[in-house]
Formats: structure tokens, sequence, C-alpha cells
């Protein structure tokens, strides 16, 4: 199985598409997902189906370009990856063929699909509000319209306006609030940082633990991993942290996807809307909740993850998340106005 691991530099990958078999015993599989438990996943397909991974994985600019410099000629059959702002930006780049699939259509809900058949959702992830609970109660925090009280100003912690999960987060909120209450509430975030915008996810939940800032916003899997770690420093961590699922009682928590796609000049088109299939299996759903802590995008599939059990049920907002890509031009406009980095 070829690896190459997301660090890669596309423009010094040696790498040849004739590498790449052309027959329904392989697939050719480009992913941005860099999760160690995917190991699984993948090995789980092979056997049921006996068609071999190629796999190449990378950072999602790098495979953009890679993809755009392949052009007709790539091997590429599925590309995967995170946040449909990014499935988005492959759509507008003509990578995408449309798939019709009755298991597809029966398991995957309309609103965590393209409604073409362009791409797919196969795992969930929930944008929560994160909260340090020696100097917080929950009820303070119960819609991300919350955060821009004056409450909060010199209070909450936040990645960069570019980073993709708040790209979509404020292109769900225009959607339901509008593009002026949209970026009346960015201005009223930014107002309210601690500090400028810097890290990651985890890196805000540490912060927010640490004293330097009270609240944050991140993804639910970051969490779960803090408390599921085997080193004590990091479920001390996150033991100190409060969550809430915001706007319960209006639209809703934002929700994302993973999500793939069969490529528009897939070589191994049969397998790779087998794969597609597959993804969408009760054994594969599993392996997202299990490995990664989201949550299966299938409704009814039972898994064993305590983290994400802790965390209860929750309303999650219906809007289809293709919506997150066409807003998402709008939303970085917002961002750059009122000068969030």
């Amino acid at each position: 199985m070829t690896v190459i691991k997301k660090t890669f530099i596309v423009s010094a990958l040696l790498f040849s598409a004739a590498a790449f078999a052309q027959d329904n015993k392989v697939l050719n599989l480009y992913s941005s997902r860099h999760y160690q438990t995917d190991e699984a996943l993948y090995a789980n397909f092979t056997k049921q189906t006996g068609i071999k991974i190629n796999r190449i994985e990378a950072g999602e600019d790098p495979l953009i370009e890679r993809i755009r410099n392949e052009g007709a000629r790539s091997p590429a059959d599925v590309l995967v990856t995170v946040d449909a702002g990014r499935l988005w930006r492959a759509e507008q780049l003509g990578f995408f063929q449309p798939v019709k699939s009755a298991l597809l259509d029966a398991r995957i809900p309309a609103s965590y699909r393209e409604p073409s058949g362009l791409w797919f959702g196969f795992s969930l992830r929930a944008r929560l509000i994160a909260y340090n609970k020696a100097k917080v109660k929950a009820a303070e925090l119960p819609t991300y319209e919350s955060l821009a009280e004056p409450k909060w100003k010199g209070r909450i912690c936040m990645r960069s306006s570019t980073n993709m999960y708040n790209l979509s987060l404020l292109s769900a909120m225009i959607d339901h609030l509008g593009e002026q209450k949209a970026q009346a509430w960015a201005q009223a975030v930014r107002d309210n940082l601690a500090r400028d915008p810097r890290g990651g996810d985890t890196d805000q939940l540490k912060s927010v633990a640490a004293g330097e800032c009270d609240v944050t916003i991140s993804n639910q899997y970051y969490y779960a991993r803090l408390l599921r770690s085997g080193k004590p420093d990091e479920r001390e961590i996150g033991e100190k942290l409060g969550v809430v699922f915001p706007n319960q009682s209006s639209w809703g928590t934002h929700v994302n996807i993973s999500g793939a796609g069969v490529m528009k000049h897939a070589p191994n088109r049969e397998a790779a809307v087998k794969f597609l299939e597959y993804l969408a299996s009760d054994d594969a759903q599993r392996y997202f909740a299990d490995g990664n802590n989201e949550w299966p995008a299938v409704a009814g599939v039972k898994v064993d993850n305590p983290a994400l059990a802790s965390l209860g049920a929750f309303r999650q907002d219906a809007l289809n998340v293709a919506v997150l890509g066409r807003n998402q031009p709008g939303a970085q406009k917002i961002y750059d106005r009122v000068a969030w980095k």
C-alpha cells in the first residue's frame, strides 16, 4: 500500500501515475484525512471486497494542486477530505462526477450530501462552545450569538478567520441570520478576543483550561481526544472544560462533515462507487466514531465511544452542508472587513 505522508511537497514528489493499476481490483485514493485509525477503515474495505487501496495522503491544498496539475490524466479515483467547504472548493474546480446510488441516497441524509450527488458526507463533527468550568456557567452560553455580548470582552480565544471550520460556521450564520447580522456578530466576537488568533482547536482548549481565556469554539473530537487521552495531563485539561451545544432553541448546533466524491476522470469508477458505499456501511461508520471521535452520518449506527456518549444527544442544524461552501466567499469577506486575522 503506497502512503505518502501529509507533509510532502507536491513539486518534489516523484510519483509516477503509471504506478497505479487501472482495474476494478484497485482503488486510487487521495486523502487529506491524517488519522492513524483510518488504517483499519481502509484495511477492512480491502478485506471485504478484495480491492487494494493505493493511497496518497497530504494536506488539502497540496492535494488540490496535485489534482489540478494532473488534469485529465489524474489516476485519482476518490478524493476524501474534511469540511464541506473544502469539498465545495474541489467541486468548483470540476474535480467530481455525479454518483447515482440508491444505497447512498438511503443511508446518507440529504442534508449531508451535495444535491446532485457530486460528494457525500460520511462522518459528522459539531462546532461546540467550550468554557472553563471554574469561571463560566453553561447557562451563560446558550447560543453562538452569546459570544458577541460585551461581558466576554477579553475572554475569548479563537482560531484564524482563514480556518475552514470558522469559515463554515460563519457561512451557516449568514444563511440563518443574514449577512448584516452575521457581520455584526463577527465584529463583536473579534472585539472580545483575549489575543490575536493563533493555533488549532486543541490550542484554544488548552488556553481556556490554563486561564489565558475563558471561552472558545472547537470541534467536538478535539475535546473528546483530551478526555480519552492516555496522558494524564491531557485528561486533566479536558476535565477543566465544559462544553455547550449552542442554539438548541433556535436553528441547532452547527455540524460539518468529512466527505468524499468520485473523481471526474476516475480510471476505476466501479471500485470508487463501491468505496463510497462502503463508507456508508455500519462497519465504516463505527470506525469514524471510535477512531476519531466523529459521529456517524448514518442514523441508528451504534458506537462504543464513552467520550462521545458523555456529550449526549443534541439538535443539529438541518442546513444542507453544501451551503457552507456557497457562502464561503462571503464569510471570508466579512472576516476581512472586521479585521479578524
